[in-house]
């Protein structure tokens, strides 16, 4: 039987070049990584270039695998797995690319295939997105010389695919322009000879499957913990070993495997205070425990850690993961654990590590507990709504819990803990602007706005919940929609803000999302009962009209309710 499956690992000049010609299928989900991904993508390569300047013998960086479909006489390669990353890179080089200037060429050549005229090869890109989206992102981004005027002047109302791409675009023009020109053409460099791919290839789509299933299958691999837990329980030397596998295990399967792996990184970062570099249990070793090498921890050293960290630490993450927290004064474990379910919706973890801390150290003191709580959902959803990268979070919260560990004042208006003047001034520039278009931000934001509304008791478990906006996105001609809003630009300041957006727990219904007011309100907005389980909503169906004004007072209504919350004024 003829060998079908090649895995290889190979650098990016390996990648992109003619060997291979990428296609995206139609079937495959839409490109979707965010500014938060691709933040951390750019500060990883870029860490990773410093450091190989550093080095007369630069590592390899692994950016990961992708799975493709390809014939080994052809250079056509469909993709599986590994879109978003590709579709990134691309984007990257494509901006180095422009920022190089008359140098640009030089780059043009990983992202363009000039084609050989005579041998009758016309020139291709050498990824091509899906169909529906190919052409756009041909035209903004892969074509030479088109970038610049794409950000300068975005096209409106775009689908979120498309949101995507100018977004990601914008943000790594932002973060390499500030790069010189020898700093930009070193991270280029780095990415194209030293950073690889592991590409596996098959000849058929069902092999193609199997290997993605099994590559994305979490099963019960060797997890840090599970290297640490080897190296910690093996520095007790005494008839203790069993007790102590004991305490870890029991811990483990309260949390779960991920859970009990999560809380290690946040203790790690407890101990440590900055972005994992590393592998987790090599930066645990030196960083938390204070050893180079296993056979340097004690036993002493190693019951110390999981007496005082693991079984405490482990104990207060589930209560905090759970918003569970349970102590002796029950109203104030409430507001706690009310707290602990807003920060809960965000879509990082980041705010982990100073709770655990701070919670560990004032366990019984109710009242500093619930003002910290407070305040630091105050600077979480703060930094969450303004969008702040994972770089700015990270340093922040470091700062956070330096200013915990060395009992210092943080409800002072000067502390790490408090939101800065021009902080507050750009989460309401965020708040007053197109919050639909921040997908990973409105779900939260929406429903931090309606516990405000329900004056913070709902607590909502549908098994679907969406967003719709009340004034439609394309209202259909004559209808009142155009009666209220004649003017297109008016329609398009209004679409995508706080005042217009409800909560639903349905299925979005196109067809229903262009009726009337009044259907709308009646068949869509509410329950089979009568009834919206959403004050956010119940809002609007007491609305008699839907017009400029009543948008502009609501917006006003909605905002002054998160600036009191925040103290944003």
């Amino acid at each position: 039987m003829s060998e079908t499956i090649k895995a290889t690992e190979l650098p990016m000049v390996g990648i992109f070049n003619n060997n291979y010609r990428f296609e995206i299928p139609e079937y495959q989900r839409p490109y979707s990584w965010t500014t938060e991904e691709v933040g951390e993508l750019l500060d990883d390569l870029s860490y990773a270039a410093r450091q190989s300047s550093n080095s007369a013998d630069a590592s390899p960086y692994f950016l990961g695998s992708v799975v493709i479909i390809k014939n080994d006489t052809a250079p056509e390669a469909e993709i599986i797995d590994g879109q978003q990353r590709i579709t990134t890179l691309t984007i990257m080089l494509c901006v180095l690319r422009e920022l190089a200037g008359e140098y640009g060429g030089a780059i043009d050549i990983y992202i363009r295939s000039p084609g050989q005229h005579f041998a009758g090869i016309p020139d291709h890109f050498r990824l091509t997105i899906r169909d529906r989206d190919s052409e756009f992102f041909q035209d903004n981004i892969q074509k030479m010389g088109r970038m610049s005027d794409f950000l300068d002047n975005p096209p409106a109302n775009l689908p979120d695919s498309r949101q995507r791409m100018l977004e990601n675009a914008s943000h790594l023009w932002k973060e390499l322009s500030k790069l010189d020109k020898a700093g930009r053409d070193a991270l280029t460099g780095f990415i194209i000879q030293h950073c690889y791919l592991v590409v596996v290839s098959t000849s058929d789509q069902g092999s193609a499957y199997r290997i993605f299933s099994v590559l994305n299958d979490r099963g019960l691999a060797l997890s840090p913990t599970d290297i640490l837990k080897a190296q910690i329980i093996g520095g007790i030397e005494d008839d203790s070993t069993a007790r102590y596998t004991k305490i870890w295990e029991d811990e483990e399967e309260d949390l779960g495997r991920d859970d009990f792996r999560d809380l290690f990184a946040h203790i790690r970062m407890i101990y440590m205070k900055n972005k994992m570099r590393r592998a987790l249990q090599d930066e645990f070793l030196e960083g938390v425990l204070g050893v180079k090498r296993s056979e340097d921890l004690d036993s002493a050293k190693a019951k110390s850690f999981i007496d005082k960290i693991v079984k405490p630490y482990s104990d207060l993450y589930e209560e905090i993961s759970t918003s569970s927290f349970q102590r002796e004064a029950a109203s104030d474990n409430e507001k706690i654990n009310r707290y602990l379910r807003y920060l809960n919706q965000l879509d990082n973890f980041d705010w982990i590590p100073p709770v655990l801390e701070y919670f560990i150290r004032n366990e019984y003191n109710s009242g500093a507990l619930v003002q910290f709580i407070q305040d630091l959902e105050r600077l979480a959803y703060g930094m969450f709504i303004r969008r702040a990268n994972i770089n700015e979070r990270i340093n922040r919260y470091a700062d956070t819990l330096r200013a915990i560990q060395n009992s210092e004042e943080l409800f002072e208006d000067d502390s790490v803990l408090q939101l800065r003047t021009e902080e507050k001034t750009a989460i309401l520039q965020a708040l007053e602007g197109n919050v639909y278009s921040q997908v990973r931000v409105r779900r939260p934001l929406l429903l931090r706005l309606d516990s405000l509304l329900s004056t913070g008791g709902a607590i909502y478990e549908f098994p679907v919940l969406t967003i719709e906006h009340v004034l439609p996105q394309n209202p259909h001609k004559c209808s009142q929609w155009l009666e209220w809003f004649p003017d297109v630009e008016m329609r398009n300041l209004w679409m995508h803000r706080l005042a217009n957006l409800v909560l639903l727990s349905r299925k979005r219904n196109s067809a229903a999302n262009n009726r009337e007011f009044n259907d709308k309100k009646v068949t869509y907005f509410l329950t089979r009962d009568g009834v919206s389980p959403f004050a956010l909503t119940t809002q609007v169906v007491a609305e008699e009209k839907w017009t400029p004004n009543v948008l502009e007072r609501r917006q006003k209504e909605l905002i002054d309710l998160l600036k009191k919350e925040w103290r944003l004024d």
